[in-house]
């Protein structure tokens, strides 16, 4: 694909895609063919995300398609759409599919309603009546260490509980009943078909496909060579114990994943659009900025806005984690996913739906497991190299020792080679540790912190130097015109009138406290040859004059000469013509919230906190003190904030990582440079959180010490899979080798281990950050 050819993104639903190895394996197929510059497969959302030729989307499509059913033949796939959520409830229960794949008429129902509800479900969760009804989706075996379907809805439980049922009776039956030698293994072999032939099947066809390392051949190659050395009974026990803890995995995989989902199910379905004296219910995506909509007691809160009329408390929860309802007033601003909990409120849309709060969660928790953590991928190479190794070793262990040892019997060598292979799955960790930092994902966003991937949750662990930007990040940013100071014979209403007018345009908290202090209409047509400089203020004709507005550097650079001021705050100087006219005193105050913030960062261990600041240096000094922050940089532009981040990183060990956390646009240079960048979230510019890798929802800076503790929690649960599975495992390879571990304690040790790391997994969810 040429370098300048328009590329089209495109989303496609993997319906039976359950286990993170076969998504890699999928991401690597397809992100090798020509005209796809990337592609993300998302295992716990069931999702892939492409980015290919627009001129040739349909034939790289098709070829996308096929690739994906040539690794993973039991995958059904189907291309995201997005419905207006008003059609919802229609869809969970009408729409139809067309998809050749699909089978099964319940079960397409509620496939197409994922297929259609990609906005409202893609971020990696199933509820309502799609969690209910979730089919077996069949075979998606493959190499590379773990390949097994960990989906199983209702009707597949009823169907698989069945089934176990059936063929234990025939098993007991054979056991129990005294039948000769044929009769015996007949009724032996019908229960092991029951209960195990699906993955006999299974295996026979991944074979036939040149695919040998998966789950399903050990399974296979283990309990059918049981039965030639004749343990009938330990073969047909080992496969019914390996599917009903197939089963009990699933069901707490598919359990993860609603629970994860639910954290973030803040979609609003619709919005009343108030028109004159008539109000409609249409799709949020209808509604213009402008617009007025009503919302009831209840209601979640559709757009972004601002409340024009009403009085009521809102639910915060969902995108806050703060369970104290806020009370909110005309003139206050609400945001796409809080729940109004009283009052009927009329609220001005400020955003469209795609710009809104609610549609950024949704898609950056959609997209969070895109960017993969270094102990995911560890694993997941680890998987790799280590099922071939152990099969081989397997093989060795039954030829070699019947050769070399005298007396050593054939069959007693191959039964241990049987047991060594039960147990050599890595299924606890590929399956469990990518679920267990989605959860610690999940945990972060009930707390008001959004992580966009994986990586930047372990990068926390690592964190120990931390900088901050001021004005928004640990001040509130709601300035106030403290003191008006005219010189030159100018008076205080001229001084605050020129002032107002230089600041007309610009969107920064200091100009709008200006205008406010002004309070009067300004009429744009008087203002001619805009111009902001960049570090500096404004310059700007009116009234016919050459009108500065900024700071003492802005002064200096024209020349004009002024009188240094005795207030604390912000100073904005202003000059006309070339003469100095005065000057403004801007206060700030500091969030209550960051000096808890500074407490908490030091009690986790953070080494050094430092605040960079484009303010004076007495401000700076003044708050810093306050705070107790360890270093302070002042009167800094964008690219000195940049300069002065990257010292630091020269400084520190290369293992230490450091994080920044500011929230202007002039940020978004110093988020990209930093290890880890992280942006206010309600109060942040559209441009800080677009580069940050982490967004803070409630403007609270307490809320990184939060992260971390959290980021702590999962690596700590993460690495306890990792250990306890190795553990057992090693333990158990060694007993199978030394013939002391039989079938099985070898199925204990795969899937048991695989579901307890599952389980264990899902702790991180309830991890709360107030331990802080």
């Amino acid at each position: 694909m040429g370098a300048t050819a328009p590329t089209l993104k495109k989303k496609l639903i993997l319906e039976g895609l359950d286990c993170a190895n076969c998504a890699l394996k999928i991401e690597n197929g397809v992100k090798k063919l020509e005209g796809i510059s990337s592609c993300s497969v998302n295992f716990v959302n069931k999702t892939m995300t492409m980015e290919l030729d627009a001129e040739r989307d349909e034939e790289i499509m098709a070829e996308a398609r096929q690739k994906v059913l040539s690794l993973e033949p039991g995958i059904r796939i189907m291309e995201a759409q997005k419905p207006a959520p008003r059609q919802k409830m229609e869809l969970n229960r009408h729409v139809r599919v067309e998809q050749a794949q699909c089978c099964g008429e319940d079960h397409c129902q509620e496939t197409a309603a994922a297929k259609a509800l990609e906005q409202a479900e893609a971020h990696g969760h199933s509820h309502g009546s799609r969690a209910e009804a979730e089919e077996d989706y069949g075979s998606h075996a493959e190499d590379d260490g773990h390949d097994h379907s960990h989906d199983h809805g209702a009707n597949a439980v009823r169907t698989v509980i069945l089934r176990l049922i059936a063929g234990t009776a025939v098993g007991a039956a054979a056991m129990l009943l005294s039948l000769g030698t044929a009769a015996e293994l007949l009724l032996f072999i019908v229960s092991y078909l029951i209960v195990g032939g699906d993955i006999v099947l299974k295996a026979l066809k991944n074979i036939a496909r040149g695919r040998v390392f998966d789950e399903f051949f050990l399974m296979s190659i283990a309990t059918v060579g049981a039965f030639v050395i004749g343990e009938y009974p330990e073969g047909v026990a080992v496969m019914l114990f390996y599917q009903i803890g197939e089963l009990f995995q699933s069901i707490a995989v598919n359990r993860s994943r609603k629970s994860i989902g639910d954290l973030m199910d803040i979609r609003p379905d619709y919005a009343n659009l108030k028109a004159g004296d008539e109000v409609r219910r249409v799709s949020p995506e209808d509604v213009e900025i402008g617009d007025l909509i009503l919302i009831r007691p209840g209601e979640r809160v559709p757009l972004d806005g601002r409340i024009v009329d009403g009085l009521s408390a809102m639910d915060t929860s969902a995108l806050t984690g703060e369970s104290v309802p806020r009370e909110v007033a005309p003139g206050d601003d609400v945001l796409g996913g809080f729940i109004n909990k009283n009052g009927v409120l009329t609220v001005r849309v400020s955003k469209l739906f795609g710009e809104s709060t609610v549609a950024k969660i949704l898609d950056l928790v959609e997209n969070a497991s895109s960017k993969k953590a270094p102990t995911e991928n560890f694993i997941t190479k680890f998987a790799r190299y280590y099922t071939p190794f152990v099969v081989i070793f397997a093989l060795l262990l039954a030829v070699v020792p019947p050769l070399l040892i005298s007396g050593a019997s054939f069959s007693d060598w191959v039964y241990r080679a049987l047991v060594f292979l039960v147990i050599s799955c890595p299924c606890a960790l590929v399956v469990s540790i990518p679920l267990g930092f989605f959860g610690g994902i999940g945990a972060s966003s009930k707390n008001g912190v959004l992580v966009k991937g994986s990586s930047y949750l372990e990068a926390l662990n690592d964190v120990k130097y931390v900088v901050f930007d001021k004005t928004g990040t640990l001040t509130k940013g709601s300035f106030k015109v403290n003191a008006i100071v005219p010189a030159n014979g100018w008076s205080k209403e001229e001084l605050l009138r020129y002032a107002a007018y230089a600041e007309l345009h610009s969107t920064h908290p200091i100009a709008q406290s200006i205008r406010e202090a002004y309070g009067q209409e300004l009429n744009e047509g008087q203002l001619a040859d805009y111009n902001e400089i960049s570090g500096h203020g404004i310059q700007v004709t009116y009234s016919g004059k050459t009108v500065l507005a900024g700071n003492a550097k802005l002064m200096s650079r024209e020349q004009i000469a002024f009188a240094a001021p005795a207030e604390l705050g912000t100073i904005v100087h202003v000059a006309a013509d070339g003469q100095y006219a005065g000057y403004l005193a801007i206060a700030d105050e500091i969030k209550p919230d960051s000096i808890k913030a500074i407490r908490s960062l030091k009690k986790l261990g953070i080494k050094k906190i430092v605040m960079l600041t484009g303010d004076n240096k007495a401000v700076a000094e003044d708050i810093g003190r306050k705070l107790g922050v360890d270093e302070i940089r002042a009167e800094l532009l964008p690219q000195h904030k940049v300069e002065a981040l990257e010292k630091l990183d020269a400084a520190k060990p290369a293992k230490e990582k450091i994080v920044f956390v500011g929230d202007g646009i002039n940020d978004t240079p110093v988020l990209a440079r930093a290890d880890v960048g992280v942006a206010m979230g309600g109060l942040g510019s559209d441009a800080a959180i677009e580069a940050a890798d982490i967004v803070i929802m409630t403007d609270e800076p307490s809320k990184l010490a939060s992260a971390i503790h959290i980021a702590k929690a999962t690596r700590r649960i993460v690495w306890q899979n990792i250990l306890f599975a190795l553990a057992i495992k090693g333990v158990f390879l060694l007993l199978g080798a030394f013939g002391i571990a039989t079938m099985w304690e070898a199925v204990f040790s795969d899937v048991g281990v695989t579901l307890l790391a599952v389980l264990n997994a899902m702790r991180v969810l309830k991890v709360k950050a107030t331990a802080i």
